[in-house]
Parts: structure tokens; sequence; C-alpha cells
């Protein structure tokens, strides 16, 4: 993937958000679970609320496929970000790819399934955002990437264990 284009072509009319930013995180869990079992509970959006923190996810545009429009919004107190995400391809049970394209929250992001042996699955998400520029985008970058990583890795942990443990699907 390159930095200047968009990724694999997709997001088509999501402009810049379509392409990749310089704020890159990736997390990585091994799931006890079967890939269709696992990606199936990836997709129920609503769901996501129980293993993100402080954020409630919910599909406002499609059936959650391919072209959808999903709404997730983190509150922490008063402050709240809203993050406005298209999902630009599905390919069942391996991969979905998505365009963050809010006003605050911009850049392609990835799931990936992988089957491995045992009814084990690897999960990798990986987000490419844009990061703001000039002397804000360099004391944030520091700062917001550990907290990215940590708070996406977590998650992908909470995320393996309540599929593990049967409540999502």
């Amino acid at each position: 993937m390159s930095a200047t284009e968009p990724v694999d072509g997709l997001g088509d009319g999501l402009g810049d958000a379509a392409r990749p930013g310089l704020g890159e995180v990736t997390a990585t869990v091994i799931v006890n679970a079967p890939a269709p079992t696992v990606f199936a509970a990836f997709l129920n959006w609503e769901k996501q609320s129980e293993w993100i923190p402080f954020t409630r996810v919910r599909v406002v545009e499609g059936d959650g496929g391919e072209g959808s429009l999903v709404e997730a919004i983190t509150a922490i107190g008063p402050a709240a970000l809203r993050d406005e995400l298209r999902v630009v391809k599905v390919n069942a049970p391996f991969e979905v790819r998505v365009v963050h394209c809010g006003k605050v929250l911009r850049g392609p992001g990835s799931m990936r399934c992988t089957a491995m042996s045992g009814d084990r699955t690897q999960v990798v998400m990986h987000e490419w955002f844009h990061l703001p520029a000039g002397a804000v985008g360099k004391v944030a970058r520091p700062v917001l990437w550990p907290g990215s990583k940590l708070g996406f890795t977590g998650a992908l942990r909470r995320f393996g264990r309540l599929v593990e443990q049967g409540r999502l699907r």
C-alpha cells in the first residue's frame, strides 16, 4: 500500500480519507474459535459496544455489509468523539475493510482473520489514521500512538475472550 493511493482503489468517493495516514496502529490477538465464528462476531457492529470501552456503535446506513455507514461514539464524561466509517469491502470470513470518513478520524482500516490449526484464528486490526498537521500533529503523534496501540490491543483481547465464551456471535 502506498501512502498516496486509496487502499486497493477502494473508497472511491471518499476523497483523502481513503488514503493511508501517518498514524499507523496494528493490534493482533489469537482467538480460540474458528475464523467464520470470529468474523461474524466482528461484523456484529452493535455488539462492538461490548468490547470497545466507552463506545456505542450502530449502523446508520445499510445492513452492515459493503457500502454501509457505521457510527461509533466514544464518550468519557462530557467529552465525545464521533467516528464514522464506511464499509468498503467484506470478504467473509477473512477480511473487512473500512474507511474512517468523519471530520476528526480519517483513514483506512482493516480487520483480517487467518484460520489456524485447532480451530484458532489470528485476528489482525490495522488502521492508518490521518494526524493533525503542523505543530499539533508533532505533539499529538507520540501521545496518541501509544494510547491507540494499548487501546486497540486491549479491546481486541476483550473481543477474543467474549467470542471464546460464546457471548459474541
